[in-house]
């Protein structure tokens, strides 16, 4: 803002000049004091200038309806949307979103700084405010294989922009528990700006936690279970209330939230496909649900609005206050909090469930043909073990938690592992896919229920590599040409066809398409996955198994170099004699 438009602005709030915009009849969410009063809203220049009784160039009358700052995504990485960031504005704005802090550490696994970079450049085309953390853990661990190793002389030029709040979760927390130096470094720089630190910490207690919190940890979004969320409250961490697609937190964590803490809680998605957006909304389900259990409406808002300015130093926004931001979210009532109308900088960009906005989309020339396979062969698939009795990465329903499990499977008379339908186990590798490497790591999974064909896919958290489940090696070898072939996505196979597809051809990673026609392939992907596989339904079929390669969630995961233990930290053999 220049001196004549903070000149004008005064002028509006002090009643000499009219307002560019005046909202009539509203009734005003108060999340400084609490309260619920009526007023005109006054929006110059793109900010608030005040309320109460106001005359404007536009006058709209918004009829008792409910004035709520626009809400504020705490925590979420817009390529697990499998959309590119201008196509997933246009989805969530109409939904009451106005400003999400985003973690690119996905593309920026894949494509590095240049990753990053592009997505800075996308989301300058949706009215959506994106702030983007810089990726910390890239790769998560050490002992992975991603497209890029990002240090923290590769991330200093930009961690500096007033337009990256902080550092992204910082999943490896063994390295910092470990004073690793490659770790400290990167803390030591984004605190030496005064940049925040999201953290990523499950299962963590005790001295860890507080060596963990010491190295200036400021959120958590991984917190599961009301002792994860009190320990981190205690410690000043700030509690990200997680409900996405994959995990669904919320409903468990509502039960610790008081009138003391709750301006220490934050709501996130973390990962939203289309189909939950379109089905569930973005944000304003999670106040359905915080208000269904008691919580009251203002403090529910407040946790997905000034909390979320507070934490993330974000003095522009926030709340409905003069000299703010005019990013607003016009409610019909606060029980469904079904939206009327968006603002974003006092101009109305969505209406009854409408983007009002112009889709203009970034060239993906620089991020796309990343799937490199040339040194795999179908015979890499085969699993030769010297017992029946394996530890197999058993899926959890509702996360992307596993477990350690000890089965029995069926072996040929070579020692191959052989897929049995009576047994709940399958094969599942991971290949790496940026470097031709030809790394590929097997294991068995018990709880996907796949009956059938195979499926595959470039998104494999957080290093991206292939990861592939299914009944026979050439089924799965289908599954993987086939999305070499797409430049990456997801590929199902079924007696020897692909029965469904879905390109990404941005890094492996987002589709060129728009949110409808993701969502469209997605549920296909699904119901086939589901009906035609046998794919267990209590899970996110395509969602949960991207996460059984993310070595940084206990308590079993695959990736390109073989099982790891996340509890003892280390690869591990699967036989169990």
């Amino acid at each position: 803002m220049n001196k004549d438009s903070l000149k004008r602005l005064i002028d509006v709030a002090n009643g000499n000049k009219k307002a560019d915009l005046v909202l009539k009849n509203g009734s005003i969410v108060d999340v400084c004091s609490g309260k619920i009063f009526k007023a005109d809203l006054a929006i110059a220049e793109g900010y608030i200038a005040g309320f109460g009784e106001y005359d404007g160039e536009i006058e709209v009358d918004i009829e008792g309806k409910y004035i709520s700052p626009g809400l504020m995504d705490a925590h979420i990485h817009i390529e697990s949307s499998y959309c590119t960031p201008e196509e997933f504005g246009r989805m969530v704005v109409p939904h009451g979103t106005t400003t999400v802090i985003a973690d690119p550490h996905e593309i920026v696994n894949v494509c590095g700084i240049k990753g990053f970079h592009y997505m800075q450049e996308a989301a300058k085309n949706t009215c959506l405010s994106v702030k983007y953390m810089m990726p910390s853990c890239v790769p998560a661990t050490k002992m992975e294989d991603a497209g890029c190793v990002i240090s923290a002389e590769d991330m200093a030029d930009d961690i500096v922009s007033k337009d990256v709040p902080g550092l992204g979760e910082f999943m490896d927390y063994n390295a910092i528990i470990e004073n690793d130096d490659i770790a400290l470094d990167k803390l030591i720089l984004a605190k030496n700006h005064g940049k925040i630190v999201d953290g990523h910490s499950p299962n963590l207690f005790g001295k860890a936690l507080n060596a963990y919190a010491c190295a200036g940890i400021d959120t958590d979004h991984e917190c599961s279970t009301l002792e994860e969320m009190e320990d981190r409250l205690s410690r000043g961490i700030y509690v990200q209330l997680r409900q996405g697609s994959a995990c669904h937190n919320l409903e468990a964590l509502i039960p610790g939230i008081n009138e003391f803490n709750f301006r220490r809680c934050l709501l996130c998605s973390d990962d939203r496909q289309p189909k939950t957006i379109f089905e569930d909304g973005h944000l304003e389900y999670h106040l359905k649900k915080l208000v269904n259990a008691g919580i009251s409406p203002v403090m529910a808002i407040a946790m997905a609005t000034v909390n979320v300015s507070d934490c993330y130093g974000m003095k522009d926004r926030g709340m409905i206050v003069p000299g703010k931001r005019a990013d607003l979210v016009i409610f019909d009532d606060l029980k469904d909090f079904k939206v009327s109308s968006v603002y974003i900088l006092g101009e109305e960009v969505a209406r009854d469930g409408e983007y009002l906005k112009e889709l203009k989309k970034h060239d993906i020339t620089d991020v796309s043909n990343t799937v490199h396979l040339d040194n795999f062969k179908k015979e890499m698939l085969q699993l030769w073990l010297k017992s029946d009795e394996v530890y197999a990465i058993e899926m959890i329903a509702g996360g992307v938690l596993s477990k350690k499990t000890k089965i029995r499977i069926k072996r040929d008379e070579n020692g191959l592992f052989v897929f049995d339908k009576n047994i709940d186990a399958c094969k599942c590798a991971v290949i790496e896919r940026h470097h031709n490497t030809g790394k590929i790591g097997l294991g068995i999974i018990k709880g996907y229920g796949i009956q059938s064909g195979a499926i595959a896919a470039s998104v494999a958290h957080d290093s991206h590599n292939i990861i592939c489940v299914g009944v026979n090696d050439d089924e799965m070898n289908l599954a993987i040409e086939n999305v070499k072939q797409n430049g990456g996505g997801f590929a199902l196979v079924k007696d020897g066809e692909v029965i469904e597809s879905l390109s990404l051809p941005v890094a492996g990673l987002m589709s060129d398409l728009s949110g409808e026609e993701v969502s469209k392939k997605l549920l296909s992907l699904h119901k086939k996955a589901v009906v035609e596989l046998g794919v267990n339904e209590s899970l996110e079929p395509v969602m949960s198994l991207t996460f059984m390669s993310l070595m940084v969630i206990p308590e079993l995961k695959l990736t390109a170099r073989g099982v790891f233990d996340i509890f003892e930290n280390k690869f591990i053999d699967i036989e169990a004699n």
